[in-house]
């Protein structure tokens, strides 16, 4: 006999999209369910597996937009669980702190939801005796360590902690319960199931320390498989973890070389070819692809100015391969060799030297600052991140708009101008 769970945090249920939605519908519509669909695979997986448990470590909602078409689809999901004999032991994240529907939900009596107070609920299955330890944290804020106000292991019982922390710290995540990877393994529980960090990690010691990550990835920045840990609690009260994939969009980047291509067919064509080894690789049932297009082509000048064009052929490759989309592309071409030769007079790439030039001065970037500050005080709270989150992002939020700009109106005077 063995005592089996599976342990999962971050699912972020309704988080919003932003530039994402403006570009393509569909897309969006797909990206914006995908977080509910993996959590269905997740409560699919926990019937498959049979598992005693379904341990949510944090952020099981994004925030305070939930809505009651959420809390249906919840309710649902934890009745397939609860008819199964699945217990679920839940703690609140920062995430969840915000949401206001969360503290409304009603959920069977097998649905253990840890309060701000240190709790410990025991559950007995497989033979074993598994003490279940967790703490919510009621604000969205948790400066300090929250290790000190967990209980001391249970004699006799395997020991599982349940704790949403950012440890020692992680790009991209805010400060959150911080602590110390040694400091778990020297608690005395058996296993740590930990959320916040959206990156899968496991870390190795006395005790089993695991960051599952996110089970479903929302943009680029969260590229790759995502999952989900399998635990299995063996006679010896030994620990055993196996990762099982739960992501039904994966989003992953593509490079795409068109040096030498002289013919718009041969772009569409590596386009195409990119498209198909991504979509051979991925084992999610989508696959989200950033193209980002370099080398040095005949072509470059036409390929910034007809931007759209070539987004609509790359979309068009890609519903041709199957459950695959173009999230975006990227343009990073360079001159061929016969126009950027030295001596060679080219009075639009002299302008568009000048072009930079005037871009790069501070009056100008001060007024295009202004402006775009202004943009983003109109935006709604969720939507103003376009630009960066601080100072320095907004400068290169700039960088990159207005050498954009330039290269795009160089390109309609070099291809020939408007299509």
């Amino acid at each position: 006999m063995a005592f089996r769970f599976l342990h999962t945090a971050d699912i972020h249920l309704d988080s919003p999209l932003r530039s994402l939605a403006l570009r393509n519908r569909d897309l969006a519509e797909l990206v914006g369910d995908a977080s509910r669909q993996a959590f269905v695979a997740i409560v699919d997986l926990c019937l498959a597996e049979r598992v005693d448990a379904l341990v949510i470590a944090g952020d099981l909602y994004d925030g305070d937009q939930t809505s009651m078409k959420t809390a249906r689809f919840l309710a649902a999901q934890m009745t397939r669980l609860h008819q199964a004999g699945i217990r679920v032991f839940k703690i609140r994240g920062n995430h969840d702190a915000l949401s206001r529907i969360s503290k409304q939900l009603v959920f069977p009596d097998t649905v253990t939801i840890f309060t701000g107070r240190p709790q410990s609920v025991l559950q007995t299955a497989g033979g074993l005796d598994v003490m279940f330890h967790g703490l919510s944290f009621a604000s969205p804020k948790a400066p300090d360590s929250l290790l000190p106000k967990y209980p001391a292991a249970r004699e006799g019982a395997v020991n599982v902690g349940i704790m949403h922390t950012s440890l020692a710290g992680s790009p991209g995540h805010d400060v959150y319960a911080p602590c110390g990877v040694a400091d778990l393994h020297g608690h005395g529980f058996d296993y740590w199931a930990l959320g916040h960090i959206h990156v899968r990690q496991v870390h190795p010691g006395a005790r089993t320390v695991v960051m599952p990550g996110i089970p479903q990835g929302r943009d680029i920045n969260e590229a790759g498989e995502k999952s989900v840990t399998l635990v299995t609690i063996t006679d010896d009260r030994s620990v055993e973890i196996e990762e099982r994939l739960t992501s039904v969009a994966q989003f992953e980047r593509a490079s795409v070389d068109l040096t030498g291509t002289v013919e718009w067919s041969e772009v569409v064509g590596r386009v195409r070819a990119a498209l198909e080894d991504v979509r051979a690789s991925v084992t999610s049932r989508h696959a989200v692809v950033r193209l980002g297009l370099t080398g040095a082509s005949p072509l470059s000048w036409a390929l910034i100015r007809d931007r759209d064009l070539l987004l609509a052929e790359a979309e068009q490759a890609a519903e041709q391969v199957g459950d695959t989309w173009v999230e975006k592309l990227e343009l990073d071409l360079a001159l061929p060799r016969t126009e950027a030769a030295e001596g060679v007079a080219d009075p639009i790439l002299e302008l568009a030297q000048s072009m930079r030039a005037d871009a790069s001065s501070e009056a100008f970037r001060a007024e295009a600052r202004a402006l775009v500050q202004k943009m983003i005080a109109d935006l709604p709270a969720d939507g103003r991140d376009f630009a960066g989150r601080d100072e320095a992002g907004l400068d290169l939020f700039l960088d990159r708009v207005l050498a954009s700009g330039a290269d795009l109106v160089t390109a309609r005077l070099k291809a020939g101008g408007a299509p």
